[in-house]
């Protein structure tokens, strides 16, 4: 039975915890990380990690070890010594050896790879978004707290001296009240068709690829990326790509609240194929004091103002608008700033943090709070109904559907544990 959780007694021990990392490494102390997926954003991370200096790459792991010979073209040249090659992230935890996880892989096992690596004593970074269910994600918070880890989650745009720019400026009243914000993104993606179910491709260990997902026949259009638009395995494009427009409001504004009120419309209106999640989706959340869009249409060219990926805060004095360019104000005083890097400022970030016990700049309390929106909406869309949401204790009360996925069925040896 879930205990309910009161959000105001654990921000109290979280911090006081946040200022007892401990055991951070000497500065020139060199790292020794263990990549979890070896796919598109493992990849990417690799290459970021390893042309940073104190980084050694020590394992590398995927179910699938056919994507092993393109991942070990992509590590670093100065790299001494070949990694060790697994399948089961488990013995990547038990590794001695390895100060810190990546985890790249589907959002059903950022939960499982998170708190276990906690536990063992080691450090986590873990793309977004962090969790496949909110009760997940209260969980990784709680193991980063209790174990003194740093955990620093992919929303790379919060190490952006940019967008810091921008929020000093909002937060010192440039636009004056802020009562509505919203984000969106067009992805232009095409449709996935339709598979029927065959046997795992050789090298697969599919049943370490599912881990605490339900069992299900291998199918190639639930397997590599297109995962994201199966319940079972990922967020849709909510959890996708929301979660950066949604982490950068909270951000900017900033938003530590709760919505109280959760709404959502949608469904797929486009593509006829395998997608169960919605290709298109409207989502707004009633915060006190401003009201927060999400909107996407994966199918379409390009979003609102012309933009495939934009960011908007509606103020009283202005508009403050963000897209690929950096960011300015508009109706009010004209303000602009060329758009910084923030990819390896953010995994420097987090290897900094490691050596001096610091808060990185996406702690996992900040992209639990943000990927908890992206659940939140979800669920209004898949219940097709309003709902009302209590920050406290992080329930839905008197709605026993929307607080059943809240969490999830795990499979036998993949179970969240009820407490870490």
């Amino acid at each position: 039975m879930l205990q309910p959780f009161n959000r105001r007694r654990f921000l109290l021990t979280g911090t006081a915890a946040l200022t007892a990392f401990g055991m951070a490494a000497k500065p020139n102390e060199k790292v020794n990380l263990g990549i979890l997926g070896l796919r598109i954003r493992g990849k990417d991370l690799l290459r970021g990690f390893g042309q940073l200096d104190h980084v050694e790459i020590a394992y590398l792991c995927d179910p699938d070890l056919n994507l092993v010979p393109a991942a070990l073209k992509a590590i670093p040249s100065r790299q001494r010594r070949e990694p060790k090659v697994v399948q089961d992230l488990r013995e990547v935890i038990d590794a001695k050896e390895v100060d810190a996880l990546v985890v790249a892989t589907p959002d059903h096992w950022h939960a499982l790879a998170t708190i276990w690596a906690c536990q063992a004593g080691k450090h986590v970074y873990v793309e977004k978004p962090i969790s496949h269910n909110l009760i997940e994600g209260r969980r990784m918070v709680e193991a980063a707290r209790k174990y003194r880890r740093v955990v620093q989650v992919g929303t790379q745009r919060r190490s952006a001296a940019f967008l810091q720019q921008a929020a000093e400026y909002v937060r010192g009243g440039g636009l004056g009240k802020v009562p509505f914000a919203r984000a969106w993104i067009a992805g232009h993606r095409k449709s996935i068709g339709k598979l029927a179910d065959c046997k795992p491709p050789e090298k697969v260990d599919y049943n370490l690829w599912l881990g605490p997902a339900p069992e299900r026949p291998f199918n190639p259009n639930r397997f590599h990326y297109n995962w994201h638009w199966f319940w079972d395995y990922g967020t849709g494009e909510l959890g996708n790509n929301g979660i950066h427009g949604l982490d950068v409001i909270r951000m900017l504004l900033p938003l530590d609240d709760a919505p109280t009120r959760i709404t959502c419309g949608g469904g797929k209106l486009f593509y006829d194929d395998d997608q169960e999640t919605p290709d298109t989706q409207i989502v707004t959340f009633d915060f006190p004091g401003c009201t927060v869009v999400w909107e996407h249409r994966i199918w379409a060219k390009t979003g609102l103002r012309d933009k495939a990926f934009g960011i908007e805060l509606v103020g009283e004095k202005g508009t403050l608008v963000v897209d690929a360019k950096g960011w300015h104000v508009e109706q009010g005083e004209a303000r602009s700033d060329k758009l910084t890097p923030f990819d390896v400022p953010h995994l420097r970030n987090f290897l900094d943090c490691i050596k001096t016990g610091a808060k990185p700049n996406a702690d996992i309390e900040q992209g639990h709070l943000s990927t908890r929106l992206c659940h939140l909406g979800n669920i209004a869309y898949r219940l097709r109904r309003t709902l009302t949401f209590d920050a406290e204790t992080e329930t839905i009360p008197g709605d026993a559907q929307a607080s059943a996925l809240l969490g999830r069925t795990y499979r036998k040896g993949f179970e969240l544990p009820s407490k870490v």
